[in-house]
């Protein structure tokens, strides 16, 4: 099994996880760390913290660990993952 931890800034746990799901995982738990498993692949919501920039700036950064039995299906999952998560500014 190979595992890759990332680390996603900014983006809700909430969404984290629902983009798990609309890459066809299942939520197994609903606490810390939160399990997604799909057919081939697993992906866990290991934590949460805050970070302050300044003393009124403040985001979240998550820690996301995928887990695949090959580079390639690992490779995959984290290239959709990432589409996902990109935000585009204005």
């Amino acid at each position: 099994m190979i595992i890759r931890d990332l680390e996603f800034r900014g983006i809700r746990i909430e969404h984290l996880g629902m983009y798990f799901e609309e890459l066809g995982a299942k939520p197994m738990t609903a606490t810390f760390p939160y399990i997604y498993e799909a057919e081939n692949w697993s992906g866990q919501i290991i934590s949460e913290e805050e970070i302050s920039f300044t003393s009124s700036f403040k985001i979240n950064s998550v820690q996301v660990r995928f887990c695949a039995p090959d580079d390639h299906t690992l490779n995959e999952v984290i290239k959709n993952y990432r589409f996902k998560t990109t935000r585009i500014g204005g």
